[in-house]
């Protein structure tokens, strides 16, 4: 590989990871709960893909590729999951009495959200959680799932009046929106 492509592709991993890191950090530490290793996953993704890249090999839609791979990292996690007491959690620091309501009222917000998504019927949580917590496009929920466009939006859209049924408003009283 020639100096050239490799600045290339350089750049062009930069600019993922200045556009994805964050999205991918919260992705890690919803599945994990554990902000380190959630940053360390995130950039053990960045680092494979680079040596991917390198080797010659060819992505179509990076955020599609970078998802796969830190997907498949949260993975291999959980299969050597350890339980933790709350003395070893108090060990590293976590104290419940601390007061941030702001923050929590956010954390809060956006943790009903992801429970009423995940009462949703199992076709329909992925795409909803891909398509408004992780904001992925039509597209790109296409790839990664291998399903047809016209299915992710078929199924988004019946799961999204799922969701407003389950908040408890009519369907036409609530109005989520994808900006």
């Amino acid at each position: 590989m020639t100096e050239e492509q490799q600045t290339l592709l350089q750049e062009i991993l930069t600019k993922a990871h200045f556009q994805y890191e964050k999205k991918f950090n919260v992705r890690a530490f919803y599945k994990l709960s554990d902000r380190e290793l959630s940053e360390d996953l995130v950039q053990q993704t960045f680092m494979k893909t680079w040596v991917y890249l390198v080797k010659g090999g060819k992505v179509d839609t990076m955020r599609a590729f970078l998802y796969h791979i830190l997907n498949a990292l949260v993975i291999d996690e959980y299969r050597k999951y350890k339980i933790t007491s709350l003395d070893d959690l108090q060990k590293k620091g976590f104290e419940p009495g601390v007061n941030d309501s702001e923050r929590l009222f956010n954390y809060l917000d956006g943790k009903a959200l992801i429970l009423l998504i995940r009462r949703l019927p199992e076709t329909y949580q992925k795409v909803m959680y891909m398509r408004y917590v992780q904001e992925f496009t039509i597209k790109e929920m296409s790839l990664v799932t291998g399903q047809t466009k016209n299915s992710i939006t078929v199924k988004t859209h019946r799961g999204l009046k799922k969701l407003k049924r389950l908040y408890g408003l009519p369907y036409s009283k609530l109005n989520i929106t994808k900006k």
